[in-house]
C-alpha cells in the first residue's frame, strides 16, 4: 500500500525488539537497565553464537568455492561451484533466522531461483547466475572477522567489567582460603603492587560498574552492523524489490485502465447510447405522423430536441470523467476551481504552481482531488472543506481537507484504498488523518516530471 513506510523490525507488543511500539514505563533509566535486560542478553547471545557460527561459514564457503574453482578445468567443479553457493544459500536463510530470533530483525526472503529450463542444467544455471546466491557467498566471508572481532571485544568488555564490579566479594574470599594480598596489577622479583585497601577496591568496583554498564550499548553497536550486513546482504536485492513493485504496479494500471474502459462502456450503453436509440424512434413516429397530424409531430419532435440536449450533456460529463477540456486548456487551478463548483459544501482552492507537471501527473492529481470531493458531499457531513495544490522539489503535493465526522480509513476495502493503489502505480503515496470526529486531511504526493509551462 501506498500509505505504508519502511520495512518493520518489529515483533508485536511486548517482545522487547527494536521497532516495538508499545510504551512501557520504568523506574530505572535505560543506561542503569540495559545490562539486566533480555534484549541486551540476546544481543550478547547473538555475539557469542556468532563466532562458531562464523567458522563454519567461513570454512565451508572458502573449501567449496576453492574446490570448485580447482576443479573447473573439468566439468566437475560447475556443479561442486553451484553446489557451494546453494548451500551459502541454506546458511543465510539460517543466519536470518537466527538474526530474527535474537536481534529481532525481519529481513524477507531474497528472490528466488529464476529457472530458464528444468533439469540440474536449469538449476545450476540459475543458481550461479542468482546475485542472492554470491551475495550469501559475501556474506559467509565477512562475516567470519567480524566475528571474531566483535566476539573478542564483546566478551573481554562483558569479562573485565563484571570481574571488577564483583572483586570486592571475590577479595574477600580469596584472601581467606588462598592467602592472596589482593588483586595483583603488577610483580617482578623485587616489587609487587596489589588492590587490597578499602579505597582501592571502592575505585575498582566503580570502574568495573562504568564498564559493566557501557557494555549492552557496546554489544548494541557491534550488532548494528550484524544488522546492516544481514539486511544488505542476505535479503532481496533493492533492484529486484523494484522489479517486484513494478510488475505489481502494471498490474494495478491495467486492472484499472480496464475498469476505467468497462465504465466508459456502461455509461455509454446506459446512457448517451440508450438515450440516442430512444431519440431515433422518437423522430421516426414523428415522420410517420407529420403529414396525418403536424400538430402531433411537432410536439414529438420538440421532445426529441429536448432528449438531443440531455444526450449531448451525458456525453459532455462523460468526456470530462476521461479527460476535462479545462485540465488541458487551463491547468489545474481553473479545473479544481470547476470541481470544487460541483461539491455540495463551499471549497476554497488554493493552487501555488509556477509551471505545469507533466499531463499524466496533472491528470492523475485532478482526479485524486475529484474522488476525494465526492467523498466530501457523499460522507463526509462537513460543512466546508479546502484543496492546497504546491509544489516541494521534485514532488507534486495536494490537500483536501474537511471539517466532517471523520473516520476514514484507507485500509478498510474502501474507495480510498483504490485510490491509494492508484496513485502508488506511479510511485506517488496517500496519507489519510481522520480522527473520530473529525477533521479529515488527506494529502497525496506525486512526482512531478517536468514539463515545460504551455499557454
Amino acid at each position: 500500500m501506498a500509505t505504508e513506510y519502511g520495512q518493520g523490525y518489529g515483533l508485536g507488543s511486548g517482545s522487547g525488539f527494536p521497532g516495538h511500539t508499545g510504551e512501557r514505563h520504568h523506574r530505572l533509566p535505560a543506561g542503569l537497565r540495559a545490562p539486566f535486560e533480555a534484549r541486551s542478553w540476546r544481543e550478547f547471545g547473538y555475539v557469542l553464537v556468532g563466532l562458531p557460527v562464523g567458522i563454519l561459514l567461513f570454512t565451508y564457503a572458502v573449501t567449496m568455492v576453492s574446490l570448485g574453482a580447482g576443479l573447473l578445468v573439468t566439468f566437475l567443479g560447475v556443479p561442486v561451484l553451484a553446489a557451494a553457493l546453494a548451500g551459502c544459500r541454506g546458511f543465510g536463510a539460517m543466519e536470518r533466522a537466527r538474526a530474527r530470533a535474537l536481534l529481532g530483525l525481519r529481513v524477507s526472503e531474497p528472490e528466488p531461483l529464476r529457472l530458464k529450463k528444468q533439469g540440474a542444467m536449469g538449476w545450476m544455471g540459475a543458481v550461479l547466475k542468482s546475485g542472492a546466491s554470491w551475495r550469501s557467498l559475501l556474506y559467509a566471508v565477512l562475516q567470519f572477522p567480524w566475528s571474531v572481532f566483535s566476539f573478542v571485544v564483546a566478551v573481554n568488555v562483558w569479562a573485565f567489567g563484571w570481574a571488577m564490579l564483583t572483586y570486592p566479594l571475590w577479595f574477600w574470599v580469596f584472601p581467606m582460603y588462598a592467602g592472596q594480598d589482593g588483586l595483583q596489577l603488577y610483580g617482578d622479583e623485587t616489587h609487587r603492587v596489589y588492590l587490597d585497601n578499602p579505597f582501592e577496591i571502592a575505585v575498582t568496583a566503580l570502574v568495573g560498574l562504568l564498564f559493566t554498564l557501557a557494555t549492552p550499548w557496546l554489544v548494541r553497536a557491534l550488532t548494528t552492523v550484524d544488522r546492516v550486513m544481514v539486511h544488505g546482504l542476505l535479503g532481496p536485492s533493492r533492484l529486484a524489490t523494484r522489479v517486484v513493485e513494478l510488475e505489481s504496479d502494471r498490474g494495478v494500471v491495467v486492472d484499472t485502465a480496464a475498469a476505467d474502459l468497462r465504465r466508459i462502456e456502461r455509461d455509454l450503453h446506459d446512457g448517451a447510447q440508450a438515450r440516442l436509440v430512444n431519440l431515433a424512434m422518437d423522430l421516426g413516429l414523428a415522420k410517420e405522423k407529420l403529414k396525418e397530424d403536424p400538430r402531433a409531430a411537432a410536439v414529438m419532435v420538440g421532445e426529441a430536441h429536448g432528449e438531443v440536449k440531455t444526450a449531448l450533456q451525458e456525453l459532455r460529463d462523460l468526456a470530462r470523467g476521461i479527460h476535462p477540456a479545462v485540465l488541458t486548456d487551463r491547468g489545474l487551478d481553473a479545473a479544481l476551481s470547476s470541481v470544487a463548483s460541483r461539491c455540495t459544501v463551499p471549497v476554497r482552492v488554493e493552487v501555488d504552481l509556477a509551471e505545469r507537471p507533466a499531463s499524466a501527473i496533472e491528470g492523475i492529481a485532478y482526479f485524486t482531488v475529484s474522488e476525494l470531493l465526492q467523498n466530501v458531499s457523499k460522507h463526509a457531513r462537513a460543512t466546508s472543506a479546502a484543496v492546497e495544490v504546491w509544489r516541494v522539489e521534485n514532488r507534486l503535493m495536494l490537500q483536501v481537507v474537511d471539517n466532517g465526522v471523520g473516520g476514514a480509513d484507507a485500509s478498510a476495502g474502501s474507495g480510498l484504498a483504490g485510490l491509494a493503489e492508484r496513485l502508488d502505480a506511479v510511485d506517488g503515496i496517500l496519507v489519510v488523518d481522520s480522527p473520530a470526529g473529525g477533521p479529515t486531511r488527506i494529502t497525496a504526493e506525486l512526482p512531478w516530471r517536468n514539463e515545460p509551462l504551455t499557454g
